[in-house]
């Protein structure tokens, strides 16, 4: 099975920054799009930003002009530098690649960002 590993989440204060990573095979990272996603307590995951093969960038508009969704082509990672943090960024933080309808991979463990004073 392929494995997504999220790191990076901790506790920042508002208007903060934080960088996540994500660690993909190398088939899963080449091949497809790669997304971040997000949940919090009580909510729906939903889309967060997501990147190409070939590095088109797309975001929600919740963390448009914020968020930096980048590859890094020789570690097969996907970094998601966030600025600009507010307490609504409060959530858990996970990976996966993009396909039409929905994740294509099992999710990983997700890290949590906490946004708080």
């Amino acid at each position: 099975q392929v494995q997504l590993v999220e790191s990076g989440g901790g506790l920042v204060q508002p208007g903060g920054s934080l960088t996540l990573s994500c660690a993909a095979s190398g088939s899963l990272f080449s091949r497809n799009v790669m997304g971040w996603y997000r949940q919090a307590p009580g909510t729906q995951r939903e889309f967060v930003a997501q990147i190409g093969p070939g590095g088109r960038m797309i975001y929600a508009d919740s963390v448009k002009g914020r968020f930096i969704i980048f590859r890094d082509n020789v570690k097969n990672i996907i970094i998601l530098r966030m600025n600009s943090l507010k307490p609504e960024d409060t959530a858990v933080y996970y990976c996966n690649a993009v396909g039409v309808d929905g994740p294509l991979t099992s999710w990983g463990q997700g890290t949590q960002v906490t946004v708080s004073s």
